[in-house]
């Protein structure tokens, strides 16, 4: 079947409903309905296709069950095809890594042989030969100097986030890919917070597909309950599901491990409810932090919603936080009046003329506000209730010098901050704020 003849076909598939489909593909001849099953770019999601060739390095920096593996396996096959003098690396953990994930796995090089494509794999000294004539060699990062010396057109590097000598085996790699006028390398990893990770996301031109275990529509449902119920909003389930690279700030106030601990599935009884809120700068546009916190009959706090907007007029704003309030039975509503002045009291009264409000001013830096409030949770005073992953982020952005978390300031945290702070601080947390 020609590349037309397959074109043509598909557009036949697709201006027919799906029950109908069993009836189209009923015509087919066996040669056919082989050539459709092998045509990878038929059943490929968008995440595992390039969408263009003028690329030097393809990143696939997704989470497990994404289809990394077959999508670098599909280019590799795809490149032998077209090149049967072609030489290309296979770089994974470690030697048995690439036999059994690269070469040998559900989704490597031999399950992936078309009908009458033969092969060679010589698993003793990996090296794989395609039928067209081109060469795979198997290469571990447990022994970058293997790649001293050897020349490649092309490499597949496999979890580079895990490997052992990282930047010696990338670095070896990148010395050999001298062949071709144009090398060119795809990388397939679940991201994780180190140097060669960072190296690789900052090279200028990089083609960089993100996606988590969710894209992959062949996965089983059942297998996706389990794994969401588990891991969702955890940073094992950010990193390893969804594919996030999770930095930790040196010297943050607080640590993913610090707020691990601080979690709770739900609070004990509570004896008042404040809401924090970090007004935006602008009239629309900003984020506006609001987090709902409690104070236990146990004497500690609880962190109960982290219910931030952002893109919102003013009146939008003061809605969410009326509304927050109002689902919390919350007793004390604290908004800095930094950013606004009389505009926020002026809103937040028009949403709810009997909001229990306070407002604050800040006369203090959002690091040095935030620090007593850390110690609380060290000192395993605070919880959280449940996952509020946004809101961790920009805690663990937060130092006492400033803020190098994401976004352009910590709304959400500096909201916590305040609703933290009065239920447990109380008349300790004026020390960085002047009542209004």
């Amino acid at each position: 079947m020609s590349g037309g003849d397959l074109k043509s076909l598909m557009a036949r598939l697709a201006a027919h409903p799906r029950v109908e489909w069993l009836r189209t593909l009923r015509m087919l001849s066996h040669g056919e309905l082989r050539t459709l099953d092998e045509h990878w770019p038929t059943w490929a999601h968008d995440g595992q296709l390039p969408g263009r060739d003028d690329w030097s390095l393809w990143l696939i920096r997704a989470g497990r069950g994404f289809g990394k593996t077959r999508a670098g396996a599909e280019w590799v096959s795809a490149l032998a095809r077209a090149d049967g003098k072609a030489r290309i690396a296979l770089v994974g953990g470690t030697v048995d890594e690439v036999r059994a994930v690269m070469v040998e796995g559900p989704s490597g090089l031999i399950a992936l042989c078309r009908h009458g494509e033969g092969y060679e794999w010589r698993s003793g000294i990996g090296e794989f030969t395609f039928s067209s004539g081109a060469k795979a060699f198997v290469y571990s990062a447990e022994a970058p100097e293997k790649l001293r010396g050897p020349e490649h057109h092309a490499a597949w590097c496999d979890e580079v986030a895990k490997w052992r000598y990282g930047e010696a085996t990338w670095d070896n790699l990148m010395l050999g890919l001298r062949l071709g006028e144009r090398p060119q390398v795809v990388v397939t990893t679940t991201p994780q917070p180190n140097n060669l990770m960072r190296r690789v996301m900052a090279i200028r031109g990089v083609l960089e597909t993100r996606g988590g275990t969710y894209d992959n529509p062949h996965l089983a449902a059942a297998y996706i309950a389990t794994v969401e119920e588990r891991y969702a909003g955890t940073r094992f389930g950010r990193q390893e599901l969804d594919g996030e690279l999770i930095e930790d700030v040196a010297e943050a106030l607080w640590s993913r491990a610090l707020i691990e601990r601080q979690r709770v599935g739900q609070a004990p009884p509570l004896t008042r409810v404040v809401v924090g809120v970090d007004p935006p700068a602008g009239t629309q546009g900003d984020a506006c932090g609001i987090v709902a916190a409690a104070l236990g009959r146990d004497g500690h706090a609880y962190v109960l919603e982290d219910a931030s907007v952002r893109g919102l007029t003013p009146e939008g704003w003061a809605r969410a936080v009326a509304e927050c309030a109002a689902r919390h039975g919350a007793d004390r509503v604290v908004a800095e009046k930094n950013q606004g002045g009389a505009m926020v009291e002026s809103v937040l009264r028009a949403q709810n003329d009997t909001m229990p409000l306070k407002l604050v001013h800040a006369v203090e830096g959002k690091g040095a506000r935030a620090e007593p409030v850390s110690l609380l949770y060290e000192r395993g005073r605070v919880w959280h209730v449940g996952r509020f992953p946004a809101l961790e982020d920009e805690l663990c952005g937060l130092t006492p010098h400033g803020y190098a978390g994401p976004g352009r300031s910590p709304d959400r945290a500096d909201a916590l901050v305040w609703a933290t702070a009065t239920l447990m601080l109380g008349r300790k947390s004026e020390a960085g704020v002047r009542g209004l």
